[in-house]
């Protein structure tokens, strides 16, 4: 997102439940495992043993000694002594959320000790989102010409809310800042106990208000492992604060890029990637099954991976091409909506091998199908990108020709939707993931811009929206 509309460059080539593991308990110690090596990479049920202990991983891991990262957050579970010894004292049990087996390679969770769960704030309760939202972003802690909008006057069709934004101290620091727009800044700003009042508020209407962290001006890169516990707990510390249901994943810029020689999305060993993907794990876990989760990252990161990923096999492409694919997919069980920006974006080449341009209801159908339906990266078939859950795709669109480049009026909205929806109305592209009755719906940057342009987007497509079925 942005603060003030700017056209990507996207040439191509110039570019939840818990698991509850319980320690064996048996009366004769189970034989010794593989000793552990710092080294090695171990994966989801992969034992070691270490210091006359076996443990198991809950996640992809390497360098993470099991006998210091065997916490109730951290990624191995220590499953008791082993080698002969009798009668072990049981380790406590511990909860972690789990990715489903056929997420590949999801990175290890290993928060900051110090990140527990708040006891001040209300449980983020599960659920509650309808059937097709409408989601947007509230410019909270800055202004850019559309006007400040109070929480408390956000309309109620609004389904998710995004504060924008959180953004680090320093690109590297992991330490995620949000405040309110400062009243120099924002005339009329309310105090920070009405903004609270009215977050409260809007939960209470079974509304989602989420923190977005990163922008355009706002890089993260976690590129330490201490970075990304500070991530943690910085992001916990503003959702316990403000009464949060969860955040949204907004990096843009230079957040991500894949190490050269980084090429299996399934398997990332890129810090900043690795990283990430550990800290929103950990985050999950911490606030359990009604934490929401939304990312909207640009085209350039995603459908671009069809054709172009990271520096490629010998070099020389941008190294953020796709790179948000890793992510993505070791993220898709924890995953609420995924809404791509379909704006400030190139050309993309769509499934069916033609580029695609925004500005008109083909892209935004081109661009959301891919994720509807897979694709091949970077051209290779053995190496497929796996289609999401149709209810956690939405698009992204500006809501005025001031909030963003590849503005679509109202009607060609609804076309892309329809098409996806029904099959029907696809102009000349055929879509290759057939109906999606559960298409989750339409995010816009922003709710600010929307209201300046007399609420053109809300009001055209809330009841669109509800009409669907």
């Amino acid at each position: 997102m942005r603060r003030s509309p700017i056209l990507a460059a996207a040439a191509a080539l110039a570019v939840a439940c818990s698991t509850v593991y319980v320690a064996t308990t048996a009366n004769a110690a189970a034989a010794c495992a593989t000793a552990w090596s710092a080294t090695a990479v171990y994966v989801k049920d992969n034992v070691v043993s270490k210091g006359g202990s076996n443990y198991t991983a809950k996640w992809w891991t390497q360098g993470e000694d099991p006998a210091l990262k065997s916490g109730q957050w951290d990624v191995w579970v220590n499953n008791g002594a082993c080698g002969g010894t009798t009668n072990p004292s049981p380790s406590p049990s511990t909860s972690s959320a789990s990715p489903s087996p056929s997420v590949t390679a999801s990175p290890s969770v290993t928060p900051s000790p110090s990140v527990t769960p708040s006891t001040s704030v209300p449980p983020i309760p599960a659920g509650g989102l309808p059937k097709h939202a409408l989601i947007g972003y509230l410019h909270a802690s800055f202004a850019n010409g559309s006007g400040y909008l109070r929480m408390a006057d956000v309309p109620a069709d609004w389904d998710i809310i995004n504060l924008a934004f959180g953004e680090p101290t320093t690109a590297t620091s992991g330490d995620i800042r949000f405040s309110l727009c400062p009243a120099t800044e924002c005339p009329g700003v309310e105090s920070e106990a009405e903004f609270l009042a009215a977050i409260k508020a809007k939960r209470a209407a079974g509304k989602k208000v989420l923190l977005s962290i990163g922008g355009a001006n706002g890089q993260v890169q976690l590129t330490t492992t201490a970075a990304r516990d500070k991530f943690v707990s910085s992001v916990s510390a503003i959702i316990d604060k403000y009464g949060l249901d969860g955040v949204d994943i907004d990096f843009e810029g230079h957040s991500l890029s894949l190490n050269t020689g980084d090429t299996d999305f399934k398997n990332p060993t890129t810090p900043v990637i690795v990283n990430l993907i550990s800290a929103v794990k950990s985050l999950k876990a911490r606030y359990g099954a009604g934490f929401v989760l939304t990312m909207a990252p640009e085209t350039f990161f995603v459908q671009l991976g069809y054709q172009f990923y990271g520096s490629g096999p010998w070099g020389g492409q941008d190294p953020r091409a796709g790179s948000y694919l890793p992510v993505i997919h070791a993220l898709r069980n924890d995953i609420t909506v995924l809404h791509v920006q379909d704006y400030n974006s190139g050309s993309i080449m769509g499934l069916d091998n033609q580029y695609h341009s925004m500005g008109g209801a083909d892209f935004h159908i081109a661009m959301t199908d891919m994720l509807l339906a897979g694709f091949p990266v970077a051209g290779n078939t053995a190496n497929v990108f796996p289609a999401l859950r149709e209810d956690q795709i939405a698009f992204g669109a500006p809501s005025s020709v001031s909030a963003g480049n590849g503005y679509v009026a109202p009607a060609g909205v609804q076309q892309a939707v329809t098409c996806l929806v029904k099959g029907t109305n696809c102009g000349g592209y055929t879509v290759r993931s057939g109906t999606n009755p559960n298409f989750r719906g339409l995010m816009t940057w922003s709710i600010n811009w929307d209201k300046f342009y007399a609420n053109e987007f809300r009001l055209n497509h809330e009841p669109f929206l509800n009409a669907l079925g």
